[in-house]
């Protein structure tokens, strides 16, 4: 027999348009789990937690929200090592998520995070393998790139909140702050 539960982890609810329409043409029972205490600062984290509970509602799709908001630990783990900050956030949210499916007997996990042509896909596949490993319970790597221009597009237009960066404090400051010039340029 096949896979068939499956625990999403979810980013925010535009990302998760496309990986839970797949999946579930695919035959698989889908369970969400929003954990995301990278996501600064904590009002938009609110809001992305919020977006999400509404569009799993108007989906019927069953979650569990993690209302921890662990931004210092985050932090704590990152400070001092930015440039490795992306491998860290992939393997914290993978590594919990792959947690709650050993514990809920789930065939697989997954995350939205494969949608994002912006994200590291070779680093989420190795986080999602270390901690299916780490946890013994299936990472099921989809590509989810192909749905990211069309899932934004219906994000758009009913109405979901779209955020204008990552998450975390790093991405924030690289989106609306633009990188100083050399002073000898």
């Amino acid at each position: 027999m096949g896979l068939t539960k499956i625990l999403l982890h979810t980013c925010c609810g535009p990302c998760t348009i496309y990986p839970l329409a797949y999946l579930r043409n695919e035959g698989f029972n889908i369970i969400g789990h929003f954990y995301n205490p990278n996501i600064h600062p904590c009002t938009e984290w609110q809001k992305r937690k919020e977006n999400f509970q509404w569009f799993a509602a108007n989906e019927k799709l069953k979650v569990i929200i993690e209302a921890d908001y662990d931004l210092e630990g985050f932090l704590q783990n990152v400070v001092h090592r930015e440039a490795n900050r992306c491998r860290y956030c992939y393997a914290m949210r993978l590594n919990r998520t792959a947690q709650l499916a050993r514990r809920g007997k789930f065939d697989a996990f997954t995350t939205t995070l494969l949608v994002s042509p912006f994200q590291k896909h070779e680093s989420i596949q190795a986080a999602g393998a270390a901690a299916a490993a780490k946890y013994g319970v299936s990472f099921y790597y989809v590509d989810f790139r192909p749905g990211f221009k069309d899932a934004y597009t219906k994000a758009k237009t009913t109405g979901h909140y779209r955020q204008q960066y990552c998450g975390c404090i790093y991405s924030e400051k690289e989106r609306y702050l633009p990188p100083k010039k050399n002073a000898c340029e």
